[in-house]
């Protein structure tokens, strides 16, 4: 489908868009916009954590976030987390590239499928941000239903089996910070935010994920047909059943690179290269 909304078809299109018309920009991002932060993505093969779980011992590697298994042998989740848990990497550009859209007025929302917490940590409102598969901001005792101190979490999830063991007989049960496993459902504020905000958009930026995990991955249809839409990935994705269209005339944008070259790249289009090399800069020295 054609957009009139867009001058071209094209990052010079998109980029005047931005700048003259687009007020309420949804921001859909998965793991590939934390790789540069040394946070490994899911299913890269060879460097994606799927592919190193094999230590673990697991019968398939999407097990590590089962409630069953969780409940059979707690060590894999609980030494993963150690490794992930937020505050143990920074931010990449492509998350301070997020927070610049909402000090430009720009950002409606940030639809995010990380559990890394590193579009908070950027800087970004917290209002701004959909964690669609939760967060460690909250821990709860799955056998007793009881919330547990965060804080106590992380500190007991560091220290390792010692700390976590201790924390579980302390609250009877297992405690796991609120991040979705599957199975589970997603929170009620997703489903919320989802049919209020996709109306409203009036582009659509979805960077570093392989759209595979649903509902997550059907979001790019919620918006009306003709909104533009930006795809910043290594490879193309979501172009089935009616997804992104990426021709000449279309509505679809694809840049084919990291996301924090294309969100460089934009931003060099956008008159922002300064201001996001400024916010980098500012941030980093807060964040040593």
């Amino acid at each position: 489908m054609s957009n009139a909304l867009l001058e071209s078809s094209d990052l010079n299109g998109l980029a005047n868009y931005i700048l003259d018309d687009a007020k309420n920009i949804i921001v859909m991002v998965g793991a590939g916009i934390s790789v540069s932060a040394g946070i490994p993505d899911f299913r890269t093969p060879g460097t994606g954590l799927y592919s190193q779980l094999d230590s673990y011992n697991l019968p398939y590697p999407e097990a590590i976030f089962s409630l069953d298994f969780l409940k059979k042998n707690p060590e894999p989740f609980y030494a993963l987390a150690k490794e992930i848990y937020p505050g143990s990497h920074n931010p990449t550009p492509t998350h301070y590239f997020l927070k610049l859209l909402a000090d430009k007025n720009k950002l409606l929302r940030v639809f995010t499928q990380n559990i890394d917490s590193l579009e908070r940590i950027a800087g970004l409102n917290t209002e701004l941000i959909v964690a669609a598969h939760g967060t460690f901001d909250t821990a709860t005792c799955i056998e007793t239903g009881e919330k547990v101190n965060p804080d106590e979490v992380k500190k007991s999830i560091l220290k390792g089996k010692e700390g976590w063991t201790t924390m579980n007989t302390k609250h009877g049960g297992l405690v796991k910070p609120d991040i979705v496993f599957f199975g589970e459902p997603l929170s009620e504020r997703f489903v919320y935010k989802v049919n209020e905000d996709f109306p409203k958009c009036d582009l659509l930026i979805v960077m570093g994920t392989s759209l595979t995990v649903q509902p997550f991955a059907s979001l790019i249809n919620r918006v009306s047909s003709k909104i533009p839409r930006l795809l910043i990935n290594k490879e193309k994705v979501g172009m089935r059943s009616n997804g992104f269209r990426f021709t000449k005339k279309s509505r679809d944008i694809c840049l084919l690179t990291d996301c924090d070259s294309g969100v460089k790249k934009l931003a060099g289009k956008l008159g922002w290269t300064k201001d996001l090399e400024r916010l980098i800069k500012k941030n980093n020295k807060i964040l040593k």
